[in-house]
């Protein structure tokens, strides 16, 4: 499943799981290029929704203003599993992780990201 995205917007799609079967849609920012994935959300104050790196199989929290969940998905958009990092921490690398999606601690929960959802990002 070769994804040929770029830097930019488009949406999170989720699972309606927690929403009685209606997917939740989420904006989300992709960070494709070695620069965008480099800033991440590093001098931030917050995000509205997801920010998405990729390729990515770890993450750090150094420099950041805020404690975010973090869901390593592997080539399949399959969350392989969630963890909340609170800022100056460095993320083990994950097995078979080939994105990574960041976003405030505590949002994931809510939108239904767990382990084992598969999820879709719509760009464009």
């Amino acid at each position: 499943m070769g994804r040929r995205w770029r830097d930019g917007v488009g949406v999170l799609v989720v699972p309606g799981e927690l929403s009685a079967g209606v997917p939740v849609e989420i904006p989300v920012e992709v960070a494709r290029s070695y620069r965008a994935r480099t800033k991440g959300l590093l001098g931030r104050d917050g995000i509205d929704g997801a920010l998405l790196l990729t390729p990515a199989g770890s993450v750090h929290t150094f420099g950041m203003r805020f404690a975010i969940d973090v869901a390593y998905l592997d080539r399949r958009m399959r969350v392989l599993a969630v963890r909340t990092m609170s800022p100056g921490r460095l993320g083990l690398p994950r097995p078979r992780s080939r994105h990574v999606l960041e976003a405030e601690a505590g949002a994931m929960a809510g939108w239904g990201v767990r382990a084992g959802v598969t999820v879709e990002v719509r760009v464009g």
